[in-house]
């Protein structure tokens, strides 16, 4: 873990564009995020979970003009929301 001073720096070069977002996730979660770091070559967990939000902001987009985009989107969604209890902390 980092050093309250170390902290401190970070907040203090970051404080304009970035906060730090610390959760509780599943283990299957991080998992996840340690495949996409080496499937896409990201540097780490913190990058694949801005990577996954991004793909998540494609996909809307293309949903707006793409009928198999929007209907994939929607069964995503739904898929979920049925089964959200398996996927959060």
């Amino acid at each position: 873990m980092a050093t309250t001073e170390a902290q401190r720096k970070w907040r203090d070069k970051h404080r304009l564009v970035k906060k730090q977002l610390n959760v509780m996730a599943r283990n299957s979660t991080h998992d996840a995020l340690e495949e996409f770091s080496e499937t896409f070559n990201l540097r780490g967990k913190g990058e694949a979970v801005t990577f996954t939000t991004f793909i998540t902001l494609a996909l809307i987009q293309q949903a707006d003009f793409n009928t198999h985009a929007a209907r994939m989107l929607d069964d995503f969604t739904a898929a979920y929301h049925r089964d959200r209890d398996i996927h959060q902390a």
